[in-house]
């Protein structure tokens, strides 16, 4: 059985790690998302932001294997679902397509942490041209999503140079991709309205 047919979603909303550096912002975004989660099968997949470049500075320093930077990074999405569940009332962190599933049809907000999917499919490649944006492609693909929210930090407006650079190979031909800026909110609102 495929894990859409576990857990189908209508989108995938990846909450980019850099929209922590406004926190009205972000909590803007993460109240979008959750009305908009009561109305839609929707999960949410963190970036790793401050989590994932502590990350890259210990990578700097000690030039670590890239498959340990690789896990590293992914347990910092980790942590930032962690944040994003403390923040949104009645969310469930989930880590799994059954979870996913059994926390949308329980009317919660689904928070992704995903490094437990991650290692058992392991199925990107392990290095720094892949980050959360790949993984939450290949996670919309995944849960069969129609499209893939990408909420970035203020002022990133076009898809094209603010995604990672395997991203165009990790989404699939049937997700929509759509990149909104924290700061416009009705965007995304609009982006998470029933297509």
């Amino acid at each position: 059985m495929s894990s859409a047919e576990v857990a189908p979603v209508d989108v995938v909303v990846k909450i980019g790690g850099g929209v922590l550096v406004d926190i009205e912002a972000y909590d803007g975004v993460l109240a979008a998302v959750a009305a908009a989660a009561r109305a839609r099968r929707l999960v949410i997949v963190p970036g790793g932001g401050p989590f994932a470049d502590a990350v890259r500075s210990v990578d700097r320093q000690m030039a670590l294997p890239e498959s340990a930077a690789h896990w590293m990074a992914v347990l910092a999405m980790d942590q930032h679902a962690h944040l994003i569940a403390a923040r949104i009332g009645d969310a469930a962190l989930v880590d799994r397509p059954p979870a996913i599933a059994a926390a949308i049809d329980a009317g919660r907000v689904a928070v992704l942490a995903p490094s437990r999917w991650l290692r058992e499919a392991d199925p990107l490649p392990h290095s720094w041209e892949v980050t959360s944006d790949s993984i939450a492609a290949w996670i919309a693909g995944r849960l069969g999503a129609r499209r893939l929210v990408l909420v970035k930090p203020r002022g990133v407006e076009a898809l094209a140079g603010a995604v990672d650079g395997y991203f165009r190979r990790a989404l699939p031909p049937a997700v929509e991709a759509v990149t909104i800026a924290a700061d416009r909110l009705e965007q995304l609102r609009s982006a998470l309205s029933p297509m």
